[in-house]
Parts: C-alpha cells; structure tokens; sequence
C-alpha cells in the first residue's frame, strides 16, 4: 500500500523516504537515483568543497533531478556564499545540521525553499521550529557521521511531542529497512533519512572497498569517536562525535586522544596518505549501526523499493483487525 505522510505530501514524492546528505558520497548520481525511485535525494554540502558542489549541481540539472542540498551549519557560515550559490539552482530544500539555522532561514525562503533541520535534542528541535523550519530530523547517535549521544527510539517521539504537529519529523539513526520505516511511523515521525543504506549502494560515490566494509560488519564494529576528526585536522566543536567504521587506527588511539595530538604532524600525514590510497586500516568509513542490517549492495532504487514493499507489509498486518 502507498505510505503517504506529511512529508510525502510536502516535499512532493511518492515515498517518505530522505538520502541523508554524506559529504562526498551523497553525490548528484546519488540524489538523482534516490529522486528516480520516489524518495528525496539531498546532496552532501559538507564542509563546502566549491568546485565539486558546482560539478555535482550540473549533473543534477542535466538529469532535471528534484533535489535538496545538505549543509554543515557552522561551516556555511565561513563561506555563506556558497548558500547563494545554491539557491541559484533552485533547490526543492535547503537541510542545516550542527548549528543555529536562524541566519540562513529567511535567505532560503526567500529563493522558494524549504528549510529542513537536523536536531539532536527537543530543545534543539523547538529553536529550529521557531526559526522557521519547515521539516525536522531527530538524528539519533545509531546513526554513522557525526551527532550526539541520544538513542533514536525516544529521542523521535520527544521531538515529536516537542513541536506539537507543527512540522512533520523524520526519524535518522540505524535504519536500514522496512521495519526501521515501519517503526518511525509508530514513532509519529512522518518519514525516515537514511546514510549508510545508501552508502552501499551502487550509485554511492564512496570507494568499493569501504562499500564491502559496511557490507560485513556488524553493528558493534561501530564506534563513536574523535580520533578521525583529530587525524584530518578537523575538530568539530563540542558535543559532536563521529561514529565509523572500528579499524586499527581508532583502536590504537581511542582513549589516547590526548597522546594523538602530540604525535599529530606524523599522524596527520599517514592518515592523509591513507585517505588517497583507499587504506581503510587507516582511513575512516563513515557508517552507523544499520551495517548490522546490510548484506548487499544493490541500487538506490532497489533499496527504496525493499524499504517500503516491507513496511507497507508490516503496517498492513499490524492494522489488520485478524492480527
């Protein structure tokens, strides 16, 4: 049966299904892919690489994709012109995680966009509604990337109670498939933003290896962590962590940050070097917990497809008065 949310109806596709923006993975391939099977694809700003957000935006526009593009809040605000530059191409939506949206707001909707917020906490989420959000993410810390420490499963329906039905939320944080859909629902939230499902997908511009990576693990080969952010010279501001993929490099300092600054112009480099190799013994892959839940990598539109055949079976036998 079709699954018809508020965010279905607001963002005008068929199912309520979101592509987390993954810097440097959530690429224009990827959102068309997503946009193709009837979810909403939005690309990874990040930290604001200009010259593959322009590349990725013309591929969006020569395949007349629906789309949104992801930003990192507190970095946007070094370069905001990069705000400008997307709104040029008249995105569906602007989303904002890790920061205060209030500046960017009225810039947005003033281009004809809608302003999705990533929120991690209910006060977070009544600062984004009162800024004007039109769509919420309660990002739970199952999730891979970067986030806090709240667990999806009560932090969904606190949002929800936090904002009143004033805006639809969408659940992130472990989901992998149509019981993860079905479960948000149940939730109150009005769809579901997935990563790492999409990460190991096809269309996903992230190498094969880490791919196979994610394809083998288990939830409990995650761990949430600094020493990745440490090694690129990239701290993030308190309180944000970034869960990945467990390897040598984050077994070997995990606990030992402290000692990992010391030694960080060595390290730094050799994590540098990893990254350019595609050495993930080194190298962070970016993943959540929903790894436990992947044991393939098909195509975007396969997933979206599985996703909601396997919710709309679950909703249908829950509902049914024979259960």
């Amino acid at each position: 049966m079709p699954i018809t949310t508020p965010v279905t109806q607001l963002l005008g596709i068929e199912h309520p299904i979101l592509l987390a923006p993954m810097d440097m993975v959530a690429d224009g391939r990827l959102v068309a892919a997503v946009d193709t099977a009837g979810g909403f694809g939005i690309l990874g700003g990040g930290y604001g690489e200009e010259k593959w957000l322009v590349r990725e935006l013309d591929l969006l526009e020569r395949a007349k994709a629906r789309f949104g593009v992801g930003f990192i809040t507190w970095s946007l605000a070094k370069q905001p012109r990069l705000l400008d530059l997307v709104l040029e191409r008249r995105p569906v939506a602007v989303m904002l995680s890790f920061g205060p949206p209030g500046p960017f707001v009225d810039r947005i909707k003033r281009k004809g966009a809608m302003v999705i917020c990533q929120v991690q906490s209910a006060a977070l989420a009544v600062e984004a509604d009162e800024a004007g959000a039109d769509i919420l993410v309660a990002q739970g810390s199952e999730g891979g990337g970067h986030g806090i420490s709240r667990g999806l499963i009560t932090l969904a329906p606190e949002i929800v109670d936090a904002v009143r039905g004033r805006i639809p939320v969408v659940a992130a944080g472990g989901i992998a498939d149509g019981r993860g859909l079905a479960a948000a629902l149940m939730l109150g939230a009005a769809g579901v933003l997935m990563g790492t499902r999409f990460y190991a997908t096809q269309e996903a511009a992230g190498a094969e290896a880490a791919k196979e990576r994610i394809r083998e693990v288990t939830g409990d080969d995650t761990l949430r962590s600094i020493v990745f952010d440490i090694s690129k010279r990239h701290v993030w501001p308190a309180p944000f962590t970034a869960r990945c993929l467990r390897n040598a490099h984050v077994d070997r300092w995990f606990g030992r940050e402290i000692e990992l600054v010391r030694h960080l112009d060595e390290e730094a480099e050799k994590y540098a070097a990893a990254r350019a190799t595609g050495d993930f013994g080194i190298a962070a892959v970016s993943a959540g917990e929903a790894a436990g839940l992947i044991h393939d990598i098909p195509s975007a539109p396969d997933v979206i497809q599985r996703i909601v055949h396997e919710a709309s079976a679950l909703l249908a036998r829950w509902s049914s008065p024979d259960t």
